[in-house]
This record gives C-alpha cells, structure tokens and sequence, in this order.
C-alpha cells in the first residue's frame, strides 16, 4: 500500500539528532508527524522546538506523546533510538504497532569503539525488533546511513541514497514513498535477512567522518537509470 501526506507518522527517539531530522523533513513535506519519547513532556517541548524552526512550513503541527502514545496513535512508525535501549522501547510500543509499518533506522554499534558494528544474536538489530514485535508488524530498514546534521537541514537536498530492507512488499514500498518524499532516492536492498549488511555500513561511514574530519560521508550507488 503506498502512503500519502494524510498517512501519520510517529517518530519514537524523535528527541534525538536524527530523529528530530526526519521529524523536520516529513512534518515540511506535510505529513502529521507525532514526536515520541520515554517522557510525554520531553516530546512535547521538542515538538514546539520543531514547529518554531518550521516557521509555519507544516502544514500540521508536530505533536509530542509519549512512546506508547504516539505507535497507537499513528500510522506508521520510524524508530530511530539508539540499540541499547531498543528493547525497553520496543516493549512499550509493542502493542500500538500491531498491524502496521515500522521503519527502524537502529544501529548495534560496539559501544566502546562506535567505528566498529557489534552485531546482535539475531544477527541484526532489524531482526531483532521483528522479533520482539512479533509476524503482525512489518518491519522495514531505511536511514541507517544518512547523517542527521544532513537531515535536520530540512530545506536542504540531501547526497545520499537510502537502503531499504524488509520482507513484506506492502511495508517496503510504503518505506521507499516516504524515502521519496524527503527528496532522496530509495534503493531495494533486498530482504530483511541483508539489514545486516545496511547496518554495518554505519561504523564504516563514522570512520570515514573521523578520519578525514568529515560530517557527511553517505552512500551513493553508480550505474542505476
């Protein structure tokens, strides 16, 4: 099923850098978008943080709830949390995502050394999350390798393509619509079983930022029309 502008998203970690990012674009390019965190007052100051910086470009306003809140309330979900407390977070919105889309951006770095992947049991922080949350959520990866200052820049074209993952067609052309709609142009890479390979993108690209005191290394694929 494809998604329109009418279709809300809740981004649960939306307090976090790229969270707010994606919050920023998809609120602009005028979807109802609902920040969710831990705290329903955290959200709520960030959501007006947000609505200030769009100066009246969202046609809806972002809203903040609460985590729980915000996966029963919307339509679909983008879960940008950091993997440590992917599980705790998952718990709480395990009930309000059931039948629907959810879009995790998740990555288990090595949290001594973020330069380095640290790859769960189930082999992905995505196969994980699909199967905590169980075969009613259609998880999906998309925007482990795209920098959130690029993100937050939300009047801005983003250099980057975006890797999407997931077993269900449904769920991964409604990933790839909103992919499309910030602008950026969105690659099928296959199953969830390949998130692994998405994943482990990330540390390489905080690498290269490291290394060569860059803030935006991103993947660009050569040779598709």
């Amino acid at each position: 099923m494809a998604t329109t502008t009418s279709s809300t998203i809740a981004v649960i970690g939306g307090t976090g850098q790229e969270g707010r990012g994606l919050a920023l674009r998809w609120a602009a390019a005028g979807y109802p978008v609902l920040i969710g965190s831990r705290k329903r007052e955290k959200a709520e100051r960030k959501a007006a943080e947000l609505n200030e910086q769009l100066a009246g470009h969202n046609p809806h306003p972002i809203r903040g709830l609460s985590n729980g809140e915000a996966a029963a309330a919307a339509d679909i979900i983008s879960l940008v949390v950091p993997y440590a407390a992917q599980q705790n977070i998952l718990s709480d919105i395990r009930e309000g995502a059931q039948g629907k889309t959810i879009l995790t951006s998740v990555v288990p770095l090595d949290p001594a050394n973020p330069k380095c992947l640290l790859a769960p049991p189930d082999g992905s922080a995505a196969a994980e999350a699909q199967r905590l949350l169980g075969p009613d959520v259609a998880v999906v990866t998309a925007f482990q390798n795209v920098g959130a200052h690029a993100l937050q820049a939300w009047d801005r074209p983003v250099d980057c393509d975006i890797f999407v993952c997931g077993d269900d067609r449904d769920a991964k052309r409604t990933a790839m619509d909103l992919v499309r709609h910030l602008g950026l142009r969105p690659l099928d890479a296959g199953p969830l079983v390949n998130a692994v390979a998405v994943e482990g993108l990330t540390p390489i690209l905080i690498g290269l930022n490291i290394r060569h005191r860059a803030r935006g290394a991103g993947i660009r694929v050569t040779g598709l029309p």
